[in-house]
């Protein structure tokens, strides 16, 4: 914990020192570039404002990140225990993925609304492929020599996968979401892009319109600390599963 503050303060000293250094050298203006003591009086300026606008993104990517786990985790396990689900749902699932975000978004906002809805409904969608995809390879991936062994001690299917697949598939399971919380704050922003009324990402457009540069770095930097934050706390959440569900290596 200690060597990870103290990395974590070397690297915010360095990128504060960069980001002066390229205003004092360059000379860029104000509503391009503002300085980092710009940015921090926005901050308290707007902290009223910021920390409405911060909740309601918080819900969406958790929202988000709740659902896609659930329906990526109940897909995977669907197509694990069905080859014909394969055969014809994986094309689909890679055809989704093809799509670009910023194409699904107005159709999820004409769909839903302006409200959370559709903002949650994009943050699961880009939550989902990579969830389904890694616990599918996980629960696919067991060693065929204990597969064979618990068929000849007549284990059910529900049994292997319960005390056998879904072990095995854990740390594959964990590489994917964290991926996939890497990845939720972009659906729950792009949806706010596109159309809302609330949220950071309609914050940071509307500061831009109105040429507050400032404002809109603030709710950037806000944005970035939620995200690391809402990284690292399901990492250690996914750290404490493997070390107690996960199957042995050896």
């Amino acid at each position: 914990m200690a060597v990870l503050s103290f990395r974590t303060a070397v690297i915010l000293f360095f990128l504060i020192f960069t980001w002066f250094l390229i205003i004092e050298v360059t000379e860029i203006p104000f509503y391009i570039l503002p300085s980092p003591i710009d940015v921090i009086n926005a901050l308290m300026a707007n902290y009223s404002i910021l920390g409405t606008h911060v909740f309601v993104t918080l819900v969406e990517i958790l929202a988000g990140l709740i659902l896609g786990i659930l329906f990526g985790s109940a897909t995977a396990i669907i197509l694990s225990l069905s080859q014909a689900m394969r055969f014809w749902l994986l094309p689909i699932l890679v055809v989704t993925q093809t799509l670009p975000v910023f194409a699904i978004a107005p159709i999820l906002v004409l769909w839903l609304g302006y409200d959370m809805a559709s903002k949650i409904a994009m943050a699961t969608l880009i939550i989902f492929f990579p969830v389904t995809v890694s616990l599918l390879d996980g629960l696919r991936s067991v060693k065929q020599d204990y597969l064979d062994l618990a068929k000849t001690m007549n284990a059910t299917p529900l049994s292997i996968l319960q005390f056998l697949s879904i072990p095995n598939a854990l740390p594959s399971f964990a590489s994917g979401v964290r991926v996939a919380t890497s990845v939720a704050p972009i659906g729950a922003i792009v949806g706010e892009w596109v159309g809302s009324s609330q949220g950071l990402g309609y914050l940071m457009l509307h500061a831009n319109g109105r040429m507050q540069t400032d404002l809109m770095f603030a709710a950037l930097l806000i944005l970035s600390v939620l995200a690391l934050s809402i990284y690292f706390s399901v990492s250690a959440i996914m750290n404490v599963i493997l070390s107690r569900y996960s199957m042995p290596t050896k």
